[in-house]
Parts: structure tokens; C-alpha cells; sequence
């Protein structure tokens, strides 16, 4: 398994079968399978807390992960043969890996976009 170096401030690791990753601002939790390489995921989904205590959603794909899947669809006909990608909770990222996802879930947060893109999934 890679080590990704970390910023510092944040705290991370295995949770159960969760990968957690604290920040000042949030709580982001990733479900995946503890044998995967946390610097290669390229398809997951997460789960935020904010420090307001709301709860957010979003399934996160690289650029790479979209065009495999599109390719893979093509064959079997799945969305038009691979012709559109929908996902309503769907954020699409250019570098794999859960420090690259949750430093855009940091920039989202710091640019007020974040309610934009992820689903709130609390009342």
C-alpha cells in the first residue's frame, strides 16, 4: 500500500471498514475495502460531516474512471453504448486517491460550493 504524505492538521486512518479523514472543517468517511491502495481509488463514495453537525454525500470518479466506465458500457450497450455518464451525486475529479478527493472536498468547502455539489442527507 502507497503512503500518501498528509497535511498537516488532518488526522486519518482505518475506522472499522471506514478510511476517515478529519480536517478543521469536516469529517469525510470513505467506504472501501481495506486491501485497496488509498492513493489509487478512483470510484467511491463518501460521506461528510461538517462542523455544523449536517451530513453530506457524493459518489467521487476520476476522468480516468468515467472513460473506463464509458469504455466498459460501449460493449455492453449499458447508457446508450457508453455515449453519456448521469450520476445525481456524482463529483468527477482529475487525480485518483482519497488525499486528492479530500483536498477538493477542502476547496469546496472554502469556496461555499460544497452544498452545490454534494447531498445533503439530513433534514
Amino acid at each position: 500500500m502507497t503512503i500518501s504524505t498528509w497535511p498537516a492538521g488532518w488526522s486519518h486512518g482505518w475506522d472499522g471498514p471506514w478510511y476517515r479523514v478529519r480536517t478543521d472543517a469536516f469529517e469525510v468517511s470513505f467506504a472501501l475495502d481495506d486491501e485497496k491502495d488509498i492513493d489509487l481509488i478512483c470510484n467511491i463514495d463518501v460521506f461528510v460531516r461538517l462542523r455544523d453537525g449536517s451530513s453530506w454525500s457524493a459518489t467521487i470518479f476520476t476522468l480516468a474512471e468515467v472513460g473506463r466506465l464509458m469504455d466498459r458500457w460501449s460493449e455492453t450497450g449499458e447508457a446508450q453504448d457508453g455515449r453519456y455518464f448521469w450520476c445525481s451525486d456524482g463529483l468527477i475529479v482529475r487525480e485518483p486517491g482519497l488525499r486528492a478527493m479530500t483536498e477538493v472536498i477542502v476547496g469546496l468547502v472554502e469556496s461555499e460550493e460544497f452544498s452545490q455539489v454534494f447531498q445533503r442527507t439530513d433534514s
